[in-house]
């Protein structure tokens, strides 16, 4: 009673599966290949040369063998120090997390109804929110009677772009979608 696509004999309970991390390179002894292209510590090529032969030189050199690029042929290794190689790849990725900005979609609810000073209000916040770098959705929830009118929907979702003084740039023109009025901004450049 095997697993399918395992070749073990041990009872279906016992069987492991072994699978490689993707991220992970392929060091010394675990590097199979027939012939390899190495590459020095100090970024000399050193030629295609055998697995052995590649890692006798690694360890000459008291550093280890690290496979590169494993889809080249032949693959393509280097001979460097893996702990700091491993470091210095977790510093960078640390570094690119913190200078990264997530920018996050806000919305803000209008009426087909609203007034000058309540579409004011609306546009200051709108404006606070574009300041920071988000990009805004703006919409209207049309009720009953209102769906026969939308075009003043769209008039009132102009007019509200219009309050923003060139602040904003318009991503998608307002548009009526079954019961809502959409449009959505970014910040200008």
């Amino acid at each position: 009673m095997r697993k399918k696509g395992c070749f073990c004999k041990r009872p279906f309970n016992f069987c492991v599966r072994y699978t490689t991390i993707k991220d992970q390179h392929q060091l010394n002894e675990e590097i199979r290949d027939r012939e390899l292209r190495v590459i020095s510590a100090t970024g000399e090529q050193l030629g295609i040369m055998s697995a052995a032969e590649a890692l006798r030189l690694a360890e000459e050199a008291d550093l280890d063998l690290v496979k590169i690029s494993p889809n080249a042929v032949p693959p393509v290794c280097k001979i460097m120090n893996y702990g700091k190689f491993k470091f210095e790849q977790a510093k960078k990725e640390k570094e690119n997390r913190k200078n990264q900005k997530v920018v996050e979609l806000k919305e803000i609810y209008l009426s087909m109804t609203i007034d000058v000073g309540d579409l004011n209000v609306k546009a200051k916040k709108t404006l606070e929110m574009l300041e920071d770098g988000n990009k805004v959705k703006v919409s209207i929830r049309m009720r009953g009677r209102q769906m026969a009118h939308a075009a003043m929907g769209v008039d009132v979702m102009k007019r509200f772009f219009d309050m923003l003084g060139g602040k904003a740039v318009m991503d998608k023109a307002p548009k009526t979608e079954g019961r809502n009025i959409l449009m959505i901004l970014s910040p200008a450049k």
